[in-house]
């Protein structure tokens, strides 16, 4: 059973669970929202073309077994300066406090590659040892030809080493973070 538990402003009113939590994260517009619904088959995230729609903490009950955190994206959303500084403090509070965390999928374009935004919370994780893993969505969509950065864990020594493919729309490369989360 999979059941919306709420959006939380503030990372001191989530709930205290014993339960695993796995973050997503990325930027504006990467498809964080659609993913989550192709993993657990269930529109349960909300989807939307206007980037920047998810500005709270999202957290979602798997089978009272395990927690799916849908996070802000970062990025090229719309919002003031004052609320994207806030959205960073709360991420970083999060990421560095959050006990029950035990990966963050970091959801990468894979039309455009990493940006520098997403390097940098890949530095920021690696800094303080905060175990994430390199999802690149949008694989069934036309790639623009464009050099893009190449990631690999020897530059990374939080990232887990496996770099997955996905495609929301066509529902492939679900199963490895399906296997990951405890889910079927």
């Amino acid at each position: 059973m999979i059941k919306f538990v709420g959006g939380f402003d503030k990372v001191l009113d989530l709930p205290n669970t014993q339960f695993a939590e796995y973050a997503f994260i990325g930027r504006s517009n990467v498809g964080k929202s659609s993913l989550i619904n192709a993993i657990v088959a269930v529109p349960i995230a909300r989807t939307s073309n206007t980037p920047g729609r998810t500005q709270t903490l999202n957290l979602f009950n798997i089978d009272d077994r395990v927690m799916i955190v849908d996070l802000p994206g970062y990025g090229y959303a719309r919002v003031s300066r004052t609320n994207a500084m806030r959205w960073l403090a709360r991420l970083e509070e999060y990421l560095t406090t959050r006990r029950q965390l035990r990966r963050l999928f970091i959801l990468i374009d894979s039309r455009i590659g990493p940006r520098d935004a997403d390097l940098d919370l890949m530095d920021f994780c690696d800094i303080r040892a905060i175990p994430y893993q390199i999802v690149y969505t949008k694989k069934d969509k036309r790639i623009r030809e464009q050099e893009q950065t190449v990631l690999s864990h020897e530059n990374h020594g939080a990232m887990i080493p496996e770099i997955l493919e996905t495609s929301a729309e066509k529902k492939t490369g679900l199963d490895s973070i399906r296997k990951t989360l405890g889910i079927k």
